[in-house]
C-alpha cells in the first residue's frame, strides 16, 4: 500500500512543516520507506530537515518547468534512513507565473508522483500557506490531506474557504481526495483558550480530529534551526512524545 498525503491549511504558521518533517520522520524510523515533497518557496521543509537550500542543485521548480519532466532525478537522501526528500528553494516562486499559461497546469505534480509513488510508502507533501497553484497542485496529487489548527484565537479562521476548496477539487479534479485528519497544534493547556479550541474544533469535526494533540514545545522550536526532525533533536522532549503518538494513532488509521 501507498498513500499520497498533503498537509495543508493556508493560514500561516499552524505547524504544517514542523508535523510533515516530524510525522514522516518518525514513519521513516518505523521502517516506512517516506519521501517528503517540499511545494513551498520558503523551503522550510527542506531547511529544516537538514538540506540547505541555497545549495541544492536541482529542485522541485526544476520538474515544474522542465519539458522530459522526470522527478526521479530531484530525490535526494536525508540524514533518517528511510526518509527521501524533493526539495524546494526560493526559484520555486516564479513557478505559478510560469505554470499559468499551460495546459492541464494543475496536474503536473500528479503526473510526476505517478511515476514513482511505488517507490514509497508514503509520500507527505508540504504546501504553501496559501491556496495558490502550488496548492492546487498538491491537492490534486494526493489521496487525503492533514490540516493542522492552532490552539489560538482565530484557529477556524479561513478553514471554511480550504474545505470549500478540497470540496471544489473533488468534485473537477481528485475525485478520490479525502480528509485524513484534522491535528491540533501548539496547545498550551493552561490556558482556557487552548481547551474551548480544542472542544470546539472536535464537536465540529468530530471522528476527523486526531486524539492526539501536539503541544507547545521549545525543543519544537528550536530543532530546524539545527536542521533536525525533533526525534533526532530532543527525543525525550513532550514534543518528540506527541509526534510519536501521532504517529502510532496515523498507523493505526491507515491499517
Amino acid at each position: 500500500m501507498n498513500k499520497i498525503i498533503s498537509i495543508c491549511n493556508q493560514k500561516g504558521g499552524v505547524g504544517k512543516t514542523t508535523t510533515v518533517i516530524n510525522l514522516a520522520t518518525y514513519l521513516a524510523l518505523k521502517n516506512h520507506k517516506t519521501l517528503l515533497v517540499d511545494i513551498d518557496p520558503q523551503s522550510n521543509t527542506t531547511n529544516g530537515i537538514g538540506i540547505n537550500s541555497r545549495e541544492i542543485r536541482k529542485s522541485i521548480y526544476d520538474f515544474l518547468i522542465s519539458s522530459d519532466k522526470n522527478l526521479q532525478e530531484v530525490i535526494i537522501n536525508t540524514q533518517v534512513k528511510n526518509l527521501f526528500l524533493i526539495p524546494s528553494n526560493i526559484q520555486l516562486s516564479g513557478a505559478e507565473i510560469e505554470l499559468i499559461n499551460l495546459s492541464d497546469r494543475e496536474f503536473y505534480l500528479k503526473r510526476g508522483l505517478e511515476k514513482i509513488k511505488d517507490d514509497f510508502e508514503y509520500i507527505f507533501i508540504d504546501c504553501p500557506p496559501s491556496l495558490s497553484l502550488l496548492t492546487i497542485n498538491a491537492l490534486t496529487a494526493c489521496d487525503s490531506v492533514i490540516i493542522p489548527i492552532q490552539c489560538e484565537y482565530y484557529a477556524l479562521e479561513g478553514l471554511t474557504q480550504l474545505l470549500d476548496t478540497i470540496k471544489q477539487l473533488k468534485d473537477n479534479l481528485n475525485p478520490r481526495l479525502t480528509i485524513e485528519g484534522m491535528l491540533l497544534t501548539m496547545a498550551d493547556f493552561r490556558t482556557n483558550l487552548t481547551k474551548q479550541v480544542i472542544k470546539e474544533v472536535r464537536e465540529f469535526f468530530k471522528k476527523e480530529v486526531y486524539k492526539t494533540i501536539i503541544p507547545r514545545c521549545i525543543r519544537l522550536s528550536e530543532a530546524p534551526s539545527f536542521g533536525k526532525p525533533i526525534a533526532l533533536f530532543s527525543k525525550r522532549s513532550q514534543g518528540a512524545k506527541s509526534y510519536l503518538n501521532l504517529t502510532n494513532e496515523f498507523l493505526k488509521r491507515n491499517k
